[in-house]
Formats: C-alpha cells, sequence, structure tokens
C-alpha cells in the first residue's frame, strides 16, 4: 500500500510542476528557491544545490525519521525526478495563463505532497525539515512547509528579485492548506515515530 501512495503522491507533484508551475517559472519549494540564491550568489549550478539539499536532508531523515522515511524519500525523490525527465519537454509553453495554472498547479502540488505526507513520505528538500518539526513539536505539517519555505522565498526576493518570488508564495500557501486538508481528512494510517529527546 505505502509503495502505491508514493508512487502515486510523487507522480501528482511532477506532474504539477512539469504542467503547470515550471513553464511560468514558478518555484515549488525552498531547495528551488536556494538553488537560485546560490546561482545568483556564488554561480553555482542548480542541480549541484537542490541535490545537495536534498543529500542533507535525507541524512536527517536517517537520523530522526528512521530507515523507513528515508529509503521512502529516495524512493520518491527518483519518482518525481524521472517524471519531471520525461514531461518538461512536452509541456515548455504554458497551457493557460498564469491565473489559472498556478492555482491548478498548487492545487495538484498540495494533493500529492499530502498523500505522500501522509503515507509518511516526502519528496525530498524543505518537506523532511516540515516532517522532522511537525512529529517533532506536533506542528501541521502543511503550514510548517509553509512557514520554512516562505521564509526561504523571502530571502531569494532580497537576494535576487523579489516578483519572481511572489507567485511561488501564493503557490505555497495553496499547496500548504490542501496538505494539511488530507492529514486531516485521509484516514490512510500513519505510524508516528518519536523522537528521541536531546
Amino acid at each position: 500500500m505505502n509503495i502505491l501512495l508514493w508512487t502515486a503522491g510523487a507522480a501528482i507533484q511532477a506532474a504539477a510542476m512539469s504542467i503547470f508551475l515550471f513553464p511560468h517559472a514558478i518555484s515549488s519549494g525552498g531547495a528551488a528557491g536556494i538553488s537560485i540564491m546560490m546561482n545568483h550568489v556564488l554561480h553555482t549550478p542548480y542541480a549541484a544545490t537542490i541535490w545537495g539539499v536534498n543529500a542533507i536532508m535525507i541524512v536527517l531523515a536517517f537520523k530522526w525519521l528512521g530507515l523507513k522515511t528515508a529509503a521512502g524519500t529516495m524512493y520518491c525523490v527518483s519518482v518525481t525526478a524521472t517524471i519531471i525527465h520525461f514531461l518538461t519537454p512536452v509541456f515548455i509553453v504554458p497551457p493557460a495563463t498564469i491565473w489559472l495554472d498556478l492555482p491548478a498547479g498548487a492545487l495538484l502540488f498540495g494533493i500529492g505532497l499530502g498523500i505522500l505526507f501522509k503515507a509518511g513520505a516526502s519528496s525530498g528538500g524543505m518537506d523532511i525539515a516540515a516532517l522532522i518539526l511537525s512529529k517533532w513539536r506536533n506542528w501541521a505539517p502543511g503550514r510548517t512547509l509553509f512557514y520554512i519555505n516562505t521564509l526561504i522565498l523571502i530571502a531569494t526576493g532580497i537576494v535576487v528579485d523579489v516578483k519572481t518570488i511572489l507567485y511561488a508564495i501564493v503557490c505555497q500557501w495553496i499547496a500548504s492548506r490542501v496538505i494539511d486538508f488530507i492529514q486531516s481528512a485521509m484516514v490512510y494510517p500513519v505510524q508516528k515515530k518519536a523522537l528521541p529527546k536531546q
């Protein structure tokens, strides 16, 4: 059951990014924002930063969330990357206007990520930080992810250009609400693992 939910969640969020968000250059999360800042300041390749951020988060997943979540994250990252690889060249031109694609992409992105969270997995990056904080502090994961990504996106706006991140903030706000709705509405059980006390 887990593998089906992981695959479905990763595929849905990959489709949201490839079809609706990427054609408008909308960042779908904090890892993308970090890569934009690193490229702007240090000319670091986007891919290197994104994979570096994911590597750090996966190490944290092993320490804080256990082998199952870390392995699930690695699987989900692979599924997402593979689908994006095949869909992105097909959807170079936006399917509609920004005012239609943004809510559609954010809704689908939130559904995909919400399924992953509910199934105890993640797509990497700041999603894992949100999972750690939600289990440690019992915070709502969608809102936690929204706050983390918003801070990164604001920093990106200060470093690069505020106009490039406004749509991304709206996307994160919509997606975070969808994630929390799925967390409270879905009945699929997930065993929570208590974090060790520091």
